[in-house]
């Protein structure tokens, strides 16, 4: 049986294999440094029982609460839930001791207990309290989080955030939204319309109806507004979308021109995107403001998704004008570009981590598409995923986990949402009703 301290230890070695060396994990006793070529973790093996109901209208939601964090943490493919079944144990009273030695006997390294409360007009109170088993003591402060009866879900995931920041050392991402292309219909009569859902595919919605055709959503930094492309006129525009009122607007609307492949800038009050004019494709940015528009590239080649560095200084996107399809890293003001990729194959779509440390790319080589990460100066490249069809990847909050769409092989293919861990691990299927692509992961709610 491993103590907590020494899984820490294991995951701040697995971290360390993707960060590289001389990168630092914080552990429970302090900073650790350690320079290390590659790490194996395996599962920590945890519990939740059932959170306490401490009125009667809180039992549905307190088994529901405590099912979401144990899914959340499961989901991650670093924790290992030990079924109800398996417990020796039963919680029925926040305040009670824990009988450390039953949870022990089950092997649960951590263990995480909560309570319920409702109150006037629909409010719900959550809390927790996270114990490292083996040591026989907390884990960090008890928390609670208040909201409303209808938000139990986020209540939840905030719950998950902490747990999983207290074990792992890494940034929550867990309450987050996604938004994508929900698709319907035979591949010949394809309908596309935008919605958004729960990081896990929860509390879907709808944004757009499917009277056209609309491409690659992205959030905004704040996770309240929406850019994405749509063919209602026949020609691709750039529409920006409140979330809340679903209310839209065409952007940079210009007589000759298509606009596609839109990112905010991590200010949220500047746009970059890609703009055709006859025969040339060219990246532009548009003050939300003020209307200006700039011109970050002047060339022959088709040059598209660009995407920001965190601190808005550097522009990664995709160009052609070395001969194939290869990513280069220029000044947000344009200028001289720097090409970064120079494996096999052709490389498109760059996203940057929100830690800032790597790109995310698909590449396509030898009759098949990858999801890949590498370091911002091109180094470390390294494959994730190999598929038919792998596009389009879009980074967690905390920069770990990478979502992208998958298309299987055949006629019937249908395009889904996958999620995969930066070290190459845990590749799953996010649950959607219907097909789905280009997904944009939201920053962490407020």
């Amino acid at each position: 049986m491993r103590h907590l301290a020494t899984y820490l230890l294991a995951l701040a070695l697995s971290t360390l294999a993707v960060a590289g060396p001389g990168a630092q994990a914080q552990g429970r006793d302090g900073p650790l440094r350690i320079e290390i070529t590659e790490g194996v973790i395996e599962p920590l093996p945890f519990a939740v029982p059932d959170f306490v109901a401490e009125d009667g209208r809180a039992r549905d939601l307190a088994a529901q609460i405590a099912d979401v964090v144990a899914a959340d943490l499961a989901g991650t493919g670093l924790f290992r839930e030990i079924p109800e079944n398996a417990h020796i144990s039963r919680v029925t009273s926040f305040d009670s001791p824990v009988q450390f030695s039953d949870w022990k006997a089950i092997n649960a390294q951590a263990l995480v207990t909560g309570a319920v409360a409702t109150g006037a007009g629909g409010r719900l109170t959550v809390k927790f309290r996270l114990f490292d088993v083996f040591a026989e003591a907390p884990l960090g402060e008890g928390l609670q989080f208040q909201g409303s009866t209808g938000s139990w879900r986020r209540m939840a995931h905030k719950v998950s955030d902490a747990v999983y920041s207290r074990i792992t050392g890494e940034a929550p991402y867990f309450d987050s939204r996604v938004v994508f292309v929900s698709e319907t219909g035979p591949k010949n009569d394809r309908r596309k319309r935008l919605a958004v859902m729960d990081y896990d595919g929860a509390n879907m919605q709808y944004l757009t109806g499917d009277q056209s055709l609309v491409l690659a959503p992205r959030f905004s930094p704040d996770g309240r507004r929406v850019l994405y492309t749509s063919y209602e006129t026949g020609f691709p525009r750039i529409n920006i979308l409140d979330v809340t009122t679903v209310q839209r607007r065409a952007l940079d609307d210009q007589p000759g021109t298509m606009s596609f492949a839109p990112r905010f800038a991590p200010d949220g009050r500047t746009v970059v995107f890609s703009l055709n004019r006859g025969a040339n494709t060219d990246i532009f940015t548009l003050d939300l403001a003020t209307g200006e528009r700039r011109r970050l590239t002047s060339s022959a080649a088709i040059e598209t998704a660009p995407s920001f560095s965190p601190d808005g200084r550097f522009v990664v996107f995709e160009s052609d004008r070395s001969g194939t399809q290869q990513l280069y890293i220029m000044s947000a003001s344009g200028g001289e570009a720097r090409r970064i990729s120079f494996g096999k194959g052709r490389y498109g779509t760059p996203v940057w981590s929100p830690r800032g440390d790597m790109i995310a790319f698909t590449k396509q080589n030898a009759g098949r598409f990858h999801i890949g990460v590498m370091r911002t100066d091109g180094s470390e490249e390294r494959l994730l995923t190999s598929s038919f069809l792998d596009e389009g990847p879009t980074w967690a909050p905390n920069g770990r986990v990478v979502m992208f769409t998958r298309e299987t092989a055949g006629a019937g293919g249908a395009p889904a949402l996958y999620s995969v861990d930066i070290s190459g691990r845990n590749l799953k299927r996010v649950p959607t009703p219907n097909a789905a692509s280009d997904p944009n992961w939201s920053p962490l709610l407020e």
